[in-house]
This record gives C-alpha cells, sequence and structure tokens, in this order.
C-alpha cells in the first residue's frame, strides 16, 4: 500500500520537528512537507497533493481554523487533523465547523496519534479522548447554528481581523490579501460595526479571547 502522505503546520520549529519524528516512527505514514503558518500549508498541499494535514490552530498570517475552511473548500479530499493544546468546547467547535476531521490535544500519547490518523483516513471523525462527550453532544445540537461571536463575520472578514490584531497596517493587509486599501477599511467598518467593537485595540483582545490570534504572536 501507498504510504499516507502528511503535510505539518506549526508555527514553531521545534515543535513540528517534534512531531515530524513521531509520524515518521508510524508504520505506513511519512511527512511529505511542513508549513508555518495557513498560507504556507495551501501552497505545499497544492505543490505535495497530500492525503492529510496536521495543523495547530494558532498560526501567524492565516490561522488553523480558517485554513481548514479553504482545505475543506478547495481541496476536500485532504484530510485535516488539528493539533491544539486548548480543550475548550469553542475551539473543537470552530475546528469541525471549518471541516477538520480529528481534534488532538498535543499532549496526545504516540499511539493516539496514530490512532486518529488511521481513523480520519477510513473516512471517520476522531476526538481526543479528554475532551467530553458533551462537547460533541453540544455540537451536534447546535450544528446548523451560528459559530459563537466569529459567526457574524465572513471568512474575509476573520482573515482581516486576525491581520489586524497582529498588528499590520491597511496597506500591508491590503498587499497580503490583493485588496484596496479602500476595501479593507470597508471591511474594518463592517467588522467594528458586526461585533460592536470600535476601536483597534477592542479587536486585539476579541481576537485573542476567541483564539484568532494568540498573547505569544
Amino acid at each position: 500500500m501507498n504510504p499516507i502522505r502528511i503535510v505539518l503546520a506549526d508555527d514553531h520549529a521545534l515543535v513540528r520537528a517534534g512531531i515530524r519524528t513521531l509520524c515518521e516512527s508510524l508504520d505506513g505514514v511519512t511527512v511529505v512537507a511542513e508549513a508555518a503558518d495557513g498560507i504556507q500549508v495551501l501552497e505545499m498541499i497544492k505543490a505535495h497533493h497530500p492525503d492529510l494535514v496536521l495543523m495547530d490552530i494558532t498560526m501567524k498570517t492565516l490561522n488553523g481554523l480558517e485554513a481548514a475552511a479553504q482545505i475543506k473548500r478547495d481541496f476536500p479530499q485532504v484530510g485535516v487533523i488539528i493539533l491544539s493544546m486548548h480543550a475548550a468546547e469553542e475551539y473543537v467547535q470552530q475546528a469541525l465547523k471549518a471541516g477538520a476531521a480529528g481534534y488532538l490535544l498535543k499532549d496526545a500519547a504516540v499511539p493516539e496519534l496514530e490512532t486518529a490518523i488511521t481513523a480520519v483516513m477510513r473516512g471517520e471523525v476522531y476526538l481526543s479522548p479528554q475532551i467530553s462527550r458533551l462537547v460533541v453532544q453540544s455540537y451536534m445540537l447546535h450544528a446548523g447554528a451560528v459559530e459563537g461571536p466569529l459567526g457574524v463575520l465572513t471568512p474575509r472578514q476573520r482573515e482581516i481581523l486576525q491581520l489586524i490584531a497582529e498588528g499590520h497596517s491597511t496597506k500591508d493587509i491590503g498587499f497580503r490579501l490583493s485588496l484596496s486599501v479602500k476595501t479593507v477599511e470597508a471591511h474594518r467598518t463592517q467588522i467594528m460595526e458586526r461585533l460592536r467593537i470600535h476601536d483597534i485595540a477592542g479587536l486585539v483582545r476579541f481576537a485573542i479571547r476567541v483564539g484568532l490570534v494568540s498573547t505569544d504572536n
């Protein structure tokens, strides 16, 4: 059988190195590429055609949740397992809604990593056992509901909010997303109106609170 081809995505090089070592210790698994952010993940998928992406949530430029949504849209044949230190229900719900097929806590043992990969490759959903059954039940009950506070924003607005929270200027955001300065400013105004937050500092605090960015970025 052909090996399972994996792309790793985490903005910490040492973490990627550790996960790569664990993955390559498994039979029938090969790591074909690494990425430090969501933009690189999409590039690596185009270049290497993996079967699976193992990806952190909190990454600069394009985080794991937004990247997962784009992967589901543009590369539906590629499975996504989110690797996270967060066991909170909100993170799990957002990951599942974004299209992730697995959610694995970073303190998981090697056998659990193998179990998660095998399950997702079979077309199943895998969640770490530490994540309570109530999380799954809550997700199923509210699968059709708005996905928390970020649900009022479009995918483009979430991208712009993340870049604002990371400290990028309007001009830089426009360059990164191929948008005009006026378009970015219009999105920023709409973001503030929808979130009822009227200053940049408030947007940054909101982005940190909902996990769009972290305090160490």
